[in-house]
């Protein structure tokens, strides 16, 4: 077994959808309190802190995509602490949770995957401390089907709009 003390973890995952343009599901991701609606797994996402979409804004979300070490129910406190409307990009901070998350950064950027009016991509990147009773391989695993389904829930409601 080797030791991860001090160093972080950093993983990046990716989606690529055919049918949906990135200012689509842009418009669609920057709905910071509104997660729960797209990613699979979280019951709920509300802002408890700022306006929506504005830095420095909290959410809070409960789910049960990720496991916690007493069987309660997962939840996260998540403030943005970056937003690029040119570039299609934000990143969040976890400020408080029960899922063992430290130092927990994420960036989510969406691009165009060709010609601009056919397909985007969506990049899901992280920076966090080891999590105990983890492996980097698992969260990543554990990210790709996240971001896979979200995009697919995504695409869905921008074809159906």
């Amino acid at each position: 077994m080797c030791s991860m003390e001090g160093k972080k973890w950093e993983g990046k995952v990716c989606t690529t959808l055919s049918k949906a343009t990135a200012d689509q599901i842009w418009s669609l991701y920057k709905d910071f309190f509104n997660l729960h609606k797209w990613f699979t797994g979280l019951e709920t996402s509300y802002g408890i802190y700022g306006s929506n979409g504005e830095l420095g804004c909290v959410r809070y979300c409960l789910g049960c995509s990720i496991p916690t070490s007493d069987g309660c129910a997962a939840w996260s406190k998540e403030k943005l602490v970056a937003i690029d409307e040119s570039n299609l990009s934000l990143s969040y901070e976890i400020v408080d949770s029960n899922i063992g998350f430290n130092s927990y950064v994420s960036t989510v950027r969406v691009s165009p995957a060709g010609a601009a009016d056919h397909g985007c991509m969506i990049e899901w990147s992280f920076v966090v401390d080891p999590v105990n009773g983890w492996r980097v391989e698992d969260l990543l695993r554990k990210y790709q089907l996240g971001l896979e389904s979200m995009a697919m829930k995504m695409e869905e409601a921008v074809i159906s709009a």
